[in-house]
């Protein structure tokens, strides 16, 4: 941004006086604006932009075209420090008090798009996928605390420092692995993303940030490991459902979420004659046919003949996923 003042001499009245006008140049593009001072074609100089002579007229003048300059570059500051775009629409806003558009909050887009989620769930989202994105944004609102010490921000002020800083957050006070790290990352990532698509958002902050999973190797259980948890008998009930439906898992290669909505009537006579399973898996919605082996078959028999609680036509009475892990443990 460049700021001018000149006298426009083709303007001069009877008296030889001229209308000094100030000139604000940004990106090629100019704002002109009258200031309301007038001087004697003979008495500016170009050079200079000011009024000629240390007179008190003119030193008047003089000082009031520098309270103008400093005026312009306070707006400039202010447009720069709120990190919008510096143009002449936002400038032309600023000078005639006028107000410009709202910014857009990252905390407010983050709701948005969690609020949207929550109405698709069952249709286009799990509830564990709305689930990750709820602490996903939990997550963001403590780290806004924790460096800046507000609730929300601006989205154009998003950068690179920000998404290292919320990086190194999340490992040191969050002491979160690193896979859980970039699974957080990816979910914010999402909504950086929607702001860029929707225009608010000029330059991309995660652009040379690197997020990579790490491989990590799951130790699978022995067949010893196995027996020792199908002949361990427990004192509680609710122990030994969690270990039925565990070792359910390990014989059909079912996760978690997929035993959890399993129905009795997804329980079908495959092409042996035998009994198989005929489900969509949750994660991937694809269709899945399994064979029940007989340890399989033995756990669905007992829990068809003993029912426990309300579970209406769920084949098993499957605890949170929390609890599940607790138990396991």
């Amino acid at each position: 941004m460049s700021v001018l003042f000149f006298a426009r001499k083709s303007m001069a009245n009877k008296l030889n006086e001229c209308p000094i006008y100030m000139r604000i140049t940004i990106s090629g593009e100019r704002f002109e604006v009258g200031t309301k001072r007038f001087v004697q074609a003979d008495e500016w100089s170009t050079e200079a932009s000011r009024v000629k002579g240390t007179v008190s007229s003119s030193k008047s003048i003089n000082s009031y075209l520098d309270t103008l300059l400093s005026k312009a570059y306070a707006h400039q500051r202010q447009i720069l420090n709120e990190g919008r775009l510096l143009c002449l629409h936002e400038f032309k806003c600023r000078w005639h008090g006028i107000p410009t558009q709202t910014p857009k909050m990252l905390m407010q887009i983050f709701d948005d798009h969690n609020n949207r989620m929550e109405t698709l769930i069952g249709h286009e989202f799990s509830p564990l996928t709305f689930q990750r994105y709820t602490t996903a944004k939990k997550h963001t609102l403590d780290f806004l605390k924790w460096k800046l010490g507000v609730d929300d921000i601006d989205i154009k002020k998003l950068d690179y420092e920000f998404i290292q800083d919320f990086e190194f957050w999340l490992k040191s006070v969050r002491r979160c692995q690193h896979n859980t790290v970039v699974k957080y990352l990816s979910n914010f990532r999402k909504i950086v993303n929607i702001a860029i698509k929707k225009g608010w958002l000029t330059r991309d902050p995660f652009s040379g940030f690197k997020m990579s999973k790490r491989e990590v190797e799951r130790e699978f259980l022995t067949q010893a490991e196995l027996r020792r948890i199908i002949e361990k008998q427990f004192e509680k009930q609710r122990m030994n459902q969690v270990r039925d439906i565990f070792l359910f898992c390990c014989y059909t290669g079912l996760a978690y979420a997929d035993v959890q909505k399993l129905q009795t009537d997804e329980l079908t006579i495959g092409i042996d004659g035998e009994k198989w399973i005929w489900t969509n898996r949750k994660k991937t919605g694809t269709s899945t046919r399994i064979p029940l082996l007989p340890p399989a078959l033995k756990i669905v028999n007992e829990y068809l003949r003993n029912p426990e609680g309300p579970r209406k036509d769920k084949l098993f009475p499957v605890l949170s996923n929390h609890k599940m892990n607790d138990y396991l443990k």
